[in-house]
């Protein structure tokens, strides 16, 4: 048989070619065994938001992908007011002890979400029939009754809890809810107090969205040390970092620094990076927001673009580097779900996107990103 000069160069640079994607990819998959948990285990927890249907369906591969990368779970919904009580009052255990039953059997550090919130809770818990608001002694007595029931039963199965979530709003004032026209201030004391006093063991933190940002920053410190005047049992902040490949990283150093000379342990509750674009000036993450779909907000539904999905390893790569640089402050980084198909970022704040913002794609396999976190670790 005769062959080319060019030819064998060709068959040769091919070679070379599979030569190197092989090594490539044994790479990654050694890299993958070490797991996410067990690279930062001397940093801080890794956690993850599971939804109900997760641990309904106990699909073996998934359940794996949780035990191998992480060592913390926070329920995505079922503990919240609406899930977890029926309109009369009465309470919904069902899915609360299932994801609980599920961080005990896999000995996963268990975080409580959440026990004060403004969102996804019945108007009847606030108001009279005729609309009018009760007394501010009926909503300390409702408060009571829930957060003494929710904490007690879980009490030493929940190591933490996110105690109030989202009380600044975003003008950086106390955020206008029914809890805080009733009961001002004693909405947040009263929760930390009642949590602290049922469970003396467990670490209970306040949660927002955007409290990176320099002026929701500041408006948090205030209500933190106002909040500690009172001598209210608070152990950690919680920052979601609900951001976009666009976020200034500096603002979570700024933050950590911050938070932390308070005598707060930091943690990031609820990451995810939003690669989508933009339809808001200031992005939120109140629940309520909604925007129209339109087919130029969802560029991406044939999957990520490399050049996108490189932008989102470095994003990943820059936040990591600067909480490895602070692990002395930061007790647990949570991504807001495991995989880019349960991802609540699909459906917010348009119904019907495709998002791309975790570690792990559509198929739970990982991710650049996923790859960029372990490299910090060697």
């Amino acid at each position: 048989m005769n062959i080319s000069r060019r030819n064998l160069l060709a068959m040769s640079g091919a070679t070379a070619a599979l030569i190197a994607s092989a090594k490539l990819q044994a790479a990654e998959k050694a890299a993958a065994a070490t797991g996410l948990k067990d690279a930062y285990k001397d940093d801080f927890l890794i956690g993850a938001a599971l939804s109900v249907s997760i641990i309904k369906q106990q699909d073996p591969k998934l359940v794996a992908l949780i035990n191998k990368d992480f060592n913390s779970v926070t329920p995505e919904n079922c503990q919240k007011w609406g899930e977890i009580r029926n309109e009369d009052g009465s309470w919904k255990w069902q899915d609360s002890d299932a994801i609980v039953d599920f961080a005990g059997k896999h000995k996963l550090h268990m975080v409580g979400h959440t026990l004060g919130w403004h969102s996804q809770i019945p108007e009847s818990v606030f108001k009279n029939k005729d609309g009018s608001y009760i007394s501010k002694d009926a909503l300390v007595k409702k408060q009571q009754e829930h957060i003494t029931t929710l904490v007690d039963r879980y009490k030493g199965k929940i190591h933490a809890w996110d105690v109030v979530n989202e009380a600044v709003g975003d003008d950086n004032k106390m955020r206008d809810s029914h809890w805080y026209k009733i009961m001002g201030d004693d909405f947040l004391v009263n929760a930390f107090n009642l949590a602290h006093e049922t469970d003396p063991n467990a670490h209970l933190m306040y949660n927002d969205y955007n409290n990176e940002r320099k002026d929701k920053r500041q408006a948090t410190v205030e209500m933190i040390k106002r909040l500690q005047k009172r001598s209210v049992p608070i152990h950690g902040l919680g920052m979601q970092a609900h951001i976009g490949l666009g976020t200034n990283m500096q603002d979570f150093e700024d933050s950590i620094l911050a938070y932390s000379a308070l005598g707060l342990k930091v943690h990031l509750t609820e990451l995810d990076i939003d690669v989508l674009p933009s339809v808001w000036n200031l992005p939120v993450a109140e629940i309520s927001t909604r925007f129209e779909y339109k087919p130029e907000r969802d560029p991406y539904i044939k999957g990520l673009p490399k050049e996108i999905d490189e932008q989102l390893a470095k994003a990943y790569e820059s936040l990591f580097k600067i909480l490895i640089k602070h692990k002395e402050k930061i007790e647990r980084v949570t991504f807001w779900g495991v995989s880019d198909d349960a991802s609540w970022l699909n459906g917010f704040p348009i119904p019907g996107r495709t998002n791309y913002p975790l570690l792990f794609d559509r198929k739970q396999e990982p991710k650049s990103a996923y790859f960029r976190l372990l490299d910090l670790k060697k």
